[in-house]
Parts: C-alpha cells; sequence; structure tokens
C-alpha cells in the first residue's frame, strides 16, 4: 500500500505527517489548515509468512482484563507472536464488542478464543488438557517472583496468564499455577502496563528462546 509523508507549505508551521494516498484529495494541514506538499512516497511491503519451527502450543489465560484497548492490543500481539488461543475469563471483554474489534484490527478474526465465565474452573480445564500454567504477576508476598528471563519454559504445552489492571491474577488461578514470574523493573513503577507486559512475554516466550525450545 501506498503512503505520503505530507509537509505544511508555510514555513512557520512545516508540519510533516503520513498520510495514505485514498485521504489525500482536499486534505489541508491539521494545525495550521494550510496547503500541503508530497515529500516523500512509502511503499509498505506485504506481510510475508516467515520461516516456522516446531515448538510446543502457546495460549494465554486473559484474567479479568478491565480495558478494551488492552484485550484488543493482546489480539493483535498474539497474532503476531503465533499465540496459538486466547482464553478470555470474567468481565474481559471479547470480540462481540464493536470497540474491540477496531482496537484488534482484524486480529481477532486470526486467533481463535473462548469465553470462560471462571477463571479458576478454566485454569483447571487448561490443566486437564496438559498446559503448564505461568502467571506474569508482581505478588506482595516476601521473596520477589524470580525473573522471566530467569528460567527457561518447561517442555510441552505453556499457558500464560495476565490479570487485571488493579487487582492483579486471581488467587484462585495462582493455585494452579506451575509458576509465577514477574518482568524486571528499574524505574520507579512496580509493573507496566497489561497489553506491554503480555507482549514482552509472549515474544520472549515464543522467539527468544528459541534454541531452547526447537
Amino acid at each position: 500500500m501506498s503512503y505520503l509523508f505530507l509537509q505544511c507549505r508555510d514555513e512557520a508551521c512545516r508540519l510533516r505527517f503520513p498520510a495514505a494516498v485514498a485521504e489525500v484529495a482536499g486534505l489541508v494541514c491539521p494545525r495550521c489548515r494550510g496547503p500541503l506538499a508530497v515529500a516523500a512516497v512509502v511503499e509498505r511491503a506485504p506481510l510475508t509468512t516467515p520461516a516456522t519451527w516446531s515448538c510446543p502450543p502457546l495460549v494465554a489465560l486473559l484474567d479479568n482484563i478491565r480495558s478494551i484497548h488492552n484485550v484488543g492490543s493482546i489480539f493483535r500481539t498474539a497474532d503476531g507472536a503465533g499465540v496459538d488461543h486466547l482464553h478470555l475469563v470474567g468481565i474481559t471483554a471479547t470480540p462481540a464488542h464493536s470497540r474491540l474489534a477496531k482496537a484488534a484490527l482484524g486480529a481477532h478474526e486470526t486467533v481463535g478464543w473462548t469465553y470462560h465465565r471462571h477463571g479458576p474452573d478454566a485454569a483447571a480445564e487448561l490443566r486437564a488438557a496438559g498446559y503448564r500454567l505461568w502467571a506474569l504477576e508482581r505478588t506482595a508476598d516476601p521473596s520477589p517472583q524470580p525473573s522471566l528471563y530467569e528460567v527457561d519454559p518447561p517442555p510441552g504445552p505453556l499457558a500464560l496468564i495476565v490479570g487485571n489492571e488493579r487487582a492483579g491474577v486471581d488467587p484462585g488461578l495462582l493455585a494452579h499455577c506451575d509458576g509465577v514470574f514477574s518482568l524486571p523493573m528499574t524505574g520507579g513503577k512496580s509493573s507496566l502496563n497489561v497489553a506491554v507486559a503480555f507482549g514482552i512475554a509472549v515474544y520472549h516466550l515464543r522467539f527468544g528462546l528459541r534454541d531452547v525450545i526447537t
């Protein structure tokens, strides 16, 4: 698909921004309403399917995620990282919500999902299906959770659990987990946005440990 980088002709403004070719007709500078000039043309290459390698199944369980935007972002990340399935629990929005479809940019149509009302029951079903359960969480235990970067994934199918933006992962779910891990934090905050944390974790599990899982 072709995109143009447009630049405002007004030397006092000179705002520069991209727009799809189909959007250019009649467009004026969104900052000063001045006329625009084409500064560059960009051709976006079509997506290609990368070479695949054998790796254990990886699914995720989203425990009561409040933000529809976060859920949509997780769908997009799951599609990119090759996550096999998303289990949506409790108040986590499903693709039935139009706002989620907009945030997911179509990824809700390529990533399989199942809705569960009860998180611990969903975890028990995954364990019965042969999955090991890992939660991404930072609890108030005296000893901090080990970093996800300090451990190797278990052999076989793995389910990654991420929890509510405020309350974290349901203790009933944690009771089913084989491991609880965190991401290293060096700043003043104790955690990342759940969609960001999910992306870091699944890309690490899928690609950062390629030599381990092949």
